[in-house]
């Protein structure tokens, strides 16, 4: 089994949205890039990922130039692809449409030297269901608290 490692997550993933299936895909990176993400300077905060022409794209992912990059820097908020089998896709159409779903990047990490991105079909929570989550995570907190107090 390859070594992975957490490069970034996306915090609003699992607020916003109930994760129904994840996928994990590759990404296409120019050098810069993949040298600015090393260093950890990536922010998958407000994307989303499309579906333009039977090919995923992910929107909206902040990768920052890198210092010494100079002229083969790419702009920073560009579209980049995704890359996924033809099964793979057609599997995140028929969702996506069906069920009226989004698809969420959930994390990017390197699995050996590839960079993955793990991207989530995620149905949308209404506010009560936020509510509700942060609730349940509280009660859980509170108990973790109290059960360490009497030992």
């Amino acid at each position: 089994m390859p070594y992975t490692k957490l490069i970034a997550k996306n915090p609003n993933a699992y607020h916003n949205y109930e994760i129904i299936e994840k996928i994990e895909c590759g990404i296409v990176l120019f050098g810069t890039e993949i040298k600015s993400i090393r260093k950890g300077k990536v922010n998958l905060k407000d994307s989303f990922a499309n579906i333009k022409n039977s090919e995923v794209f992910v929107i909206g992912m902040h990768i920052s130039p890198y210092e010494h990059g100079n002229i083969y820097n790419k702009d920073p908020l560009r579209d980049r692809k995704l890359l996924l089998n033809k099964s793979e896709i057609l599997k995140l159409i028929d969702k996506v449409k069906t069920k009226g779903c989004s698809l969420v990047p959930i994390s990017l990490y390197f699995k050996g030297q590839i960079v993955k991105l793990e991207l989530g079909v995620g149905k949308g929570k209404k506010i009560y269901d936020k509510r509700e989550d942060i609730a349940k995570k509280d009660a859980q907190r509170r108990m973790a608290i109290a059960l360490k107090g009497n030992y």
